[in-house]
């Protein structure tokens, strides 16, 4: 349930992304190619522990752990609960997607739907996502609620305490020059596009390691590629200058060969329209012009 002063919206949760068949290994005895099997191992009294003799324990000193038993720590988890409360309503661009953590899609159940919309659209016009907490697993979450051309999108947010600040990175300052900056800004308008199309994007390390994976499979000799050679740290504005030739003589090859396709097309097409005209006349004589 969504729900924000007196408003209750009875929804259901899916789950916004799936497994991307992350490619993984195994460790195997290289002797028979069997698959070895996990155990732990108590340094103290140096045998194997059975998982009937194993308790989770908080460490809270060095090498000091207090134990907890099952219900101890159950009793200290939060309850699940229904209610998805929502707390505030902020500008959309206002939360940095630094906090981001998982994704949901919320849809209406029975008897939802006209609150359901309701909400979307009162966002929508509003430009306002909504802050809620949600609990689950045991655990209190931060969520944020933001509305999507289709419905509901349910955002799963870090907590401030989660999230490292920026100062920690340490970025010394630097002076820019005008000609660096306006070459910069000419590249970055380049390539820029005004939409995102995730379906553009394929991980292609993903997709040759299953290639590789497949002639092992097969029986084919795997070797290492070469080592690709390190670049070298050039003078600012050459780099500048070269990636702008580059892209602007990328383009132009792109444009001259659609255009020798598109010439070579019609060519092909007029010369094949003259060698068909009797069939064409026929076709039309017969049901007409389409």
């Amino acid at each position: 349930m969504i729900s924000f002063g007196m408003v209750s919206i009875p929804i259901r949760l899916y789950s916004a992304a799936e497994s991307s068949s992350a490619i993984s290994f195994n460790l195997l005895h290289n002797k028979c190619n069997t698959k070895l099997k996990q155990q732990y191992v108590c340094p103290t009294d140096n045998e194997i522990v059975p998982r009937d003799q194993m308790v989770k324990g908080y460490p809270y000193g060095k090498e000091k752990y207090i134990p907890f038993t099952e219900d101890e720590i159950k009793a200290m988890q939060e309850e699940a609960n229904r209610a998805i409360e929502i707390t505030e309503f902020v500008p959309l661009a206002k939360v940095d997607p630094i906090y981001f953590d998982g994704g949901y899609y919320l849809g209406p159940d029975k008897g939802g739907e006209k609150a359901y919309k309701l909400l979307r659209e009162a966002m929508k016009q509003t430009g306002r996502s909504a802050l809620a907490r949600w609990s689950a697993r045991g655990k209190q979450y931060l969520v944020m609620i933001r509305p999507v051309e289709e419905g509901l999108v349910m955002q799963q947010l870090l907590y401030a305490d989660e999230v490292r600040p920026f100062s920690e990175v340490g970025v010394p300052d630097a002076e820019l020059k005008e000609p660096e900056l306006k070459l910069a800004v000419q590249l970055v308008e380049q390539i820029a596009t005004n939409e995102f199309h995730p379906e553009n994007y394929k991980d292609e390390v993903r997709g040759r390691m299953k290639e590789i994976i497949q002639r092992k499979i097969d029986g084919q000799e795997i070797t290492a590629a070469p080592e690709q050679p390190k670049a070298q740290i050039i003078d600012l504005m050459e780099a500048l200058k070269a990636s702008l030739a580059g892209k602007t003589a990328a383009a132009a090859q792109a444009a001259t060969a659609q255009a020798e396709a598109a010439s070579g097309g019609k060519k092909k097409k007029g010369a094949k329209a003259d060698s068909e005209r009797p069939t064409l006349k026929a076709v039309s004589g017969g049901r007409g012009r389409r």
